[in-house]
């Protein structure tokens, strides 16, 4: 895909809403944001790590970052795995984010043994989704983080290699300070 990210560009603006229905806008003045894209409704892989992101929610939030999150799933289809998180999350069934920002698919989603661990992990979980039949999308899509500054400068992008290849909460943290810090010199 062309529509790679690239930091220092410029974010597109993006208005859209949430599977709440509340309006999101990107940028937000005043607030960092880390746009993720996640796969599917009930991906065993994303809702293990986005299990840490909970966790760490007021962390985050207090920093100053707000969290969306972005799957190739209908609205109706994250609810139930995805409706209580404490952060924005936005269904994309036709996956028209996904091509607009270069988050790709790959077979290697799932056969890299770097992703094994955790889809086992995830799959192990007490209290795991349940998913039923082939989700919306596939199985083979790729994560990605973006970090968007306040005024609209990317600051800082990861498009994963496979399913498990994404920032954590402190990748994040450190990826918001670092920028704040240089901007402040």
């Amino acid at each position: 895909m062309n529509n790679k990210i690239v930091p220092g560009q410029p974010f597109p603006r993006l208005s859209i809403r949430s599977i709440h229905g509340a309006e999101i806008s990107i940028p937000e003045a005043g607030r960092w944001t880390h746009l993720q894209f996640r796969r599917f409704a009930g991906c065993p892989v994303c809702n293990l790590h986005l299990q840490s992101f909970v966790a760490r929610h007021n962390e985050l939030a207090d920093r100053g970052i707000r969290e969306v999150v972005t799957f190739h799933s209908s609205d109706a289809e994250l609810l139930p795995y995805q409706g209580q998180f404490p952060f924005d999350v936005i269904g994309d069934p036709k996956r028209a984010l996904y091509r607009r920002f270069g988050v790709e698919t790959s077979i290697w989603a799932v056969l890299d043994p770097r992703a094994w661990g955790a889809s086992l992990r995830g799959n192990l979980k007490k209290g795991k989704p349940a998913l039923r039949g082939m989700p919306n999308g596939g199985i083979l899509g790729l994560p990605a983080d973006f970090l968007i500054a306040p005024d609209g400068a990317v600051e800082a992008v990861h498009y994963g290699t496979h399913a498990y290849d994404q920032w954590s909460v402190d990748d994040v943290l450190a990826k918001a300070s670092g920028a704040k810090a240089r901007s402040v010199l």
